[in-house]
């Protein structure tokens, strides 16, 4: 699993970039992109597919081996996280949420990202 997400992730580095986003993570996740969470060192992108939830964490500055988590929790479910120390992505992690909301999280470095409950 490991040489497959490094693997992943050199190819995103190919596409566009440390930071280039959005298209990047819509390769790893299904569906369609539904929230953005930024914040200083990276953002954690949101995507839907029917009642599925995937987030991926990408990092602001890619290369350097870095702690990294992506998160994902349907409400009355435990959370679903892939966490380590990677060079430019966490993830993705998707859960079955139906019509549940979901609470995100994301870290890149030292800096975190959370949000409430939401896509409700």
């Amino acid at each position: 699993m490991g040489a497959l997400s490094a693997l992943a992730g050199a190819a995103l580095l190919l596409v566009g970039g440390p930071f280039a986003g959005s298209a990047q993570a819509a390769g790893l996740c299904g569906g369609h992109q539904v929230r953005t969470l930024s914040f200083s060192t990276g953002k954690t992108v949101v995507y839907r597919n029917r009642d599925y939830v995937c987030a991926v964490t990408i990092a602001r500055k890619s290369g350097t081996r870095q702690t990294m988590s992506a998160g994902v929790q349907a409400r009355g479910s435990r959370a679903v996280v892939d966490s380590g120390r990677f060079t430019h992505h966490a993830g993705p992690v998707t859960v079955h949420a139906g019509h549940r909301c979901v609470r995100i999280t994301g870290r890149v470095g030292s800096k975190t990202v959370k949000s409430g409950w939401i896509l409700c």
